[in-house]
């Protein structure tokens, strides 16, 4: 469905006429009329009042035009599954089992909290960041420029050593920061990986499948 469509449909399931919902969202009738129409659409505010009028994402509102999924646990998210901030709005990188009411619920969280918070953990990333960037000069490997809390269940690969052995390195039941980039020669994936202690690269092909260990360097 297109947003026309939409919004036209979620204020008639409501009840209200074009002015009552212009009047919730501080707008004209006209302005209304002309979502309805197809003419314009709502602005990036106005949509996060809709949002919070329908109890619906702005995905939704957008006509679901990204495939959503959780930033940390890779779950897929409908509006149902999808987390919200203190003052009621979705967030639409995580679902509601990993962040909930304006924090992270993972434990990784708590363990960053005490090297001073929200802030703290940001610097802290802003390091890994360029760790990544700088120390590691892996070929293929594109710029990192950012890193999600990522499930210890989701990204623990098994690996395959020269001499037979298999291993994780990982812990299922810990959270990491990390991010997936594709390989600038294309073919394969990097995943990366890190905490306080450590630096992880791979690579994979889709899905994860055949995944192959790059470096694993302690911090």
């Amino acid at each position: 469905m297109e947003t026309k469509d939409i919004i036209y449909e979620l204020r008639t399931k409501k009840g209200l006429s074009q002015e009552e919902l212009a009047e919730k969202v501080f707008v004209t009738r006209q302005a209304v009329s002309r979502w309805e129409t197809g003419e314009t659409i709502p602005n990036i505010d106005t949509l996060k009042l809709l949002s919070k009028l329908f109890d619906v994402s702005i995905n939704t509102l957008l006509g679901s035009p990204r495939e959503l999924v959780c930033q940390c646990c890779g779950m897929p998210l409908e509006d149902c599954t999808t987390s919200r901030e203190t003052d009621g709005n979705f967030n639409e990188e995580y679902c509601k089992w990993c962040y909930a009411d304006g924090e992270y619920t993972l434990d990784i969280w708590k363990r960053y909290a005490e090297i001073g918070g929200k802030e703290k953990l940001e610097e802290f990333k802003a390091k890994l960041i360029d760790e990544f960037n700088t120390l590691l000069h892996i070929e293929g490997l594109p710029k990192v420029e950012n890193l999600n809390v990522l499930s210890g269940e989701f990204i623990n690969m098994e690996y395959t050593l020269p001499n037979g052995e298999k291993v994780k390195f990982l812990d299922d039941k810990q959270t990491y920061l990390g991010s997936q980039l594709e390989s600038e020669f294309g073919g394969r994936c990097f995943g990366i990986a890190a905490n306080m202690d450590f630096l992880l690269v791979c690579t994979y092909e889709e899905n994860g499948e055949n995944p192959e260990l790059v470096i694993y360097k302690k911090r």
